[in-house]
């Protein structure tokens, strides 16, 4: 993209930005999902675009009102070049309707997979650790900090990607997901964000039984003194398998709490756990 002065304030931006952080899933729906927030974030840009053609601003905010569903943080990286399109496009160049539609569908997905990798799958349940941490030995310090720090963390993220995406247009997502370190990237979070899960299941997840053996003078506890002689906490590992597995076979993850509670109350009240 040829480098000239801009029709866009960095307070234009900024009003698509904070439109899209805020409101991503503010009307999320079955039939288009992401569309309207995405249309709402592009109604500053579009103004400003065609200031004196209301024709032509709901033209446009028609065009985003299409299917749309991405990572609203690593995926805000499709605005940024969504505007840097539209705005090319007021200025004459030859960019069809179909052109923007096909960038956004397109990238949609991809960068769903890399921000749900880095988001949640490791710098929530990261911060999440370290909040729980603090939270669970009663210091207020720790649902503040996770609040804090979860909402700097995306915020930074979301206006990074939009402003690379801005001025970079078209070109940055291709780069950046043809870039091998971005491989390295993910595969890198992805194992530190199962090494994070299986820590929290360690430290959080109880599974005690109440049963132990009177063998002539010696009391034997049957999980301290055997099972966790195997494997520390073997019971809480069986327990999270077991559901894993029943989730990956389709079963409701509500009935299955219910199930725990019920069968915890029960086992409780007979002397098992």
């Amino acid at each position: 993209m040829e480098e000239k002065q801009s029709k866009l304030s960095k307070k234009d931006l900024n009003k698509a930005i904070w439109r899209w952080q805020f409101f991503s899933h503010a009307n999320y729906n079955y039939e288009r999902l992401q569309a309207s927030s995405f249309a709402l974030s592009m109604i500053p840009i579009v103004k400003k675009l065609y200031p004196n053609d209301k024709e032509k601003q709901v033209e446009a905010i028609q065009r985003h009102l299409g299917f749309f569903n991405t990572e609203p943080n690593f995926g805000a990286v499709i605005h940024g070049i969504t505007v840097a399109m539209e705005e090319e496009k007021s200025d004459g160049a030859p960019i069809s309707e179909e052109a923007i539609n096909s960038i956004k569908v397109g990238l949609m997905g991809p960068l769903a997979g890399l921000g749900d990798t880095l988001t949640q799958g490791t710098i929530i349940p990261l911060l999440l650790a370290i909040g729980i941490n603090f939270g669970e030995k009663g210091n207020l310090f720790g649902p503040l900090f996770f609040m804090l720090a979860c909402s700097a963390a995306l915020i930074m993220i979301t206006r990074t990607t939009f402003f690379l995406g801005y001025k970079s247009g078209k070109n940055a997502v291709n780069t950046l997901l043809t870039d091998e370190r971005f491989d390295k990237v993910i595969n890198g979070a992805s194992i530190l964000g199962v090494m994070v899960i299986g820590a929290l299941i360690a430290q959080y997840v109880q599974f005690n039984l109440a049963l132990v053996l009177n063998i002539g003078s010696t009391v034997i506890d049957l999980q301290k003194d055997i099972l966790d002689k195997i494997i520390p906490n073997l019971l809480a590992f069986g327990l999270t398998l077991l559901l894993y597995k029943s989730l990956q076979k389709g079963r409701n993850a509500i009935v299955l709490m219910v199930l725990i509670i019920v069968l915890s109350i029960i086992g409780a009240y007979v002397g098992l756990v």
